[in-house]
């Protein structure tokens, strides 16, 4: 007996382990839609003979590929759900625009169609197998090749995002196996990641989309480091912000990725990504916030952005212990901090930093000293001394380590600093009127001895918060505040900043260490 054209067309070879060929049906939702889709009307186009053929029956139109938009929802489970049903029917017609089954400008083609479609799913359990059975039926009998391969697209990209009920598993499953569409592979892989790992809270992230467009399913990103170089890593839809840190840090040989972070930069702002976030999440997060913080005018088309790996807790510093840590993180960390004149020092000690500068950004070059004192002096006391007396110091110093490598000369930098007490840390200039005993423009340095604040001329610690004595504390656009001691009467400061935000995650983080290494000590056992 001979195979039709249509038997062909859907059968699919595979192959056992010896290399013999099996062919494979090709699955489709036929039979789970007998139970779980709604019961349709008999479109005016179909004959009198098609009539009877599927009476009793769910229309193949609504499993297979059709171009026409639907006014219900798929499956009964959302009938007489009015919002549900609404948003599935909008969920079709952009799917259907996307790939090309119906008219749709082409500049739509990326994260506008894509928004739409897996916002819903990603709010409403209840969707997301609508949508799934969507794209299935979409993708069953469709002759149309463009119309196929963007059904694959959003097929790839909703695999990265949520799952489906255990109901729908097995017909999705089998489903994705038994096609032999390039991406169907990675769609299996990509759906047990998200099973593992959890679903995503936002839609797809641009560069997620246009790789997927371009036929690419890896997708390499930028990381930048504080001494200007930069290196790709590998993400994906479901890698985490800490499992991405982890990576950087082997790759760079660090001793440990404990206190390092992920910042995103746009423009002036510069946000730590949180541990445990999905990374592509947190930058669509990210940029979604500023597009809605700003005011239209100002609002570019799209923003621009940079992912740095930086340390962000310093409580396990040691210069010395780590070197890579030291050579390409701590050393262009702290360095601009003693340049804006933020720490208190003697001259002797800025003289012997001087030098230190001068050897890692010259070498042993001639190039002359006094030329370069704002470049390689704190700020503030460029003018302690005069030029000539600056150089014949610095020269001084220079000269007593003659040799020096510039590797060398980045963790004596390192090793005076951390004799300071303001050693890592973070600084902030804000505006206090809560407590007259301080002045009322102040310098706020958060590390790990907790917060202290500083005179902003002497650089003089007035007081040090620990991070125990901190009951509460929140934060604003354009304000940070704290109570210190007790919840009902403890002292509360109160502070103007645009940098709220930052000193609220920086103290969270601070705190939330202290607290977790508490809990990780073992307890002492009590003597009989």
């Amino acid at each position: 007996m001979g195979v039709s054209m249509e038997q062909r067309r859907r059968f699919s070879p595979t192959y056992l382990p010896g290399g013999q060929p099996v062919i494979e049906r090709l699955h489709t939702l036929e039979e789970y839609a007998q139970d779980h889709f709604r019961w349709s009307r008999i479109s005016p186009r179909s004959s009198s003979h098609d009539v009877m053929k599927i009476r009793g029956h769910v229309h193949p139109d609504l499993w297979r590929h059709s171009p026409f938009p639907i006014k219900e929802p798929l499956l009964k489970r959302l009938q007489n759900k009015e919002e549900l049903t609404l948003q599935a029917c909008v969920i079709y017609h952009h799917i259907l625009m996307y790939m090309g089954d119906i008219p749709g400008r082409r500049s739509r083609l990326g994260m506008e169609l894509t928004d739409v479609i897996f916002d819903g799913p990603l709010k409403h359990e209840l969707l997301r197998d609508e949508v799934y059975c969507q794209l299935m039926k979409q993708l069953t009998d469709n002759r149309n090749r463009l119309s196929e391969e963007r059904g694959w697209e959003l097929m790839w990209l909703a695999t990265g995002l949520f799952t489906c009920s255990q109901n729908l598993m097995k017909d999705l499953n089998q489903f994705q196996r038994t096609r032999r569409h390039p991406i169907a592979l990675d769609c299996i892989v990509r759906l047990q990641k998200t099973l593992r790992h959890g679903q995503r809270k936002y839609a797809p992230h641009q560069v997620e989309v246009e790789a997927i467009q371009h036929k690419t399913t890896q997708i390499f990103h930028k990381i930048y480091f504080p001494d200007d170089k930069e290196e790709a890593f590998e993400v994906n839809s479901s890698t985490r912000t800490d499992i991405l840190c982890n990576k950087i840090s082997h790759r760079l040989k660090l001793r440990s990725c404990e206190g390092f972070s992920l910042f995103v930069k746009v423009g002036d702002n510069v946000m730590s990504v949180p541990e445990g976030e999905f990374f592509f999440d947190y930058v669509r997060q990210m940029l979604d916030w500023l597009r809605k913080t700003r005011p239209a005018t100002e609002v570019p088309v799209q923003f621009s952005y940079q992912v740095y790996f930086m340390r962000k807790l310093w409580t396990s510093t040691v210069p010395g212990k780590d070197r890579q840590a030291d050579i390409i993180f701590h050393y262009y960390q702290e360095l601009p901090k003693l340049l804006r004149g933020y720490h208190q020092c003697s001259k002797e000690e800025a003289a012997l930093l001087a030098s230190l500068i001068y050897r890692i950004k010259y070498g042993e070059s001639k190039q002359d000293i006094s030329s370069v004192l704002r470049d390689i002096l704190p700020m503030d006391m460029v003018k302690a001394m005069s030029s000539q007396e600056w150089k014949k110091e610095i020269a001084k110093c220079f000269n007593q380590d003659t040799g020096m490598s510039p590797e060398e000369a980045k963790i004596a930098f390192l090793k005076v600093i951390y004799r300071w007490p303001t050693f890592g840390s973070a600084f902030f200039e804000v505006k206090q009127n809560t407590d007259p005993s301080y002045p009322e423009l102040l310098l706020i340095a958060i590390n790990k001895q907790g917060v202290s604040l500083i005179h902003p001329q002497t650089k003089e610690i007035l007081v040090t918060h620990p991070f125990s004595q901190i009951s509460s504390w929140s934060s604003g656009p354009g304000f940070f505040s704290m109570i210190l001691g007790d919840q009902i009467r403890g002292a509360r400061m109160y502070c103007e900043t645009t940098l709220g935000q930052k000193m609220d995650d920086l103290l969270t983080s601070y705190i939330a260490l202290m607290l977790n290494n508490i809990n990780a000590k073992p307890e002492r056992r009590k003597s009989r």
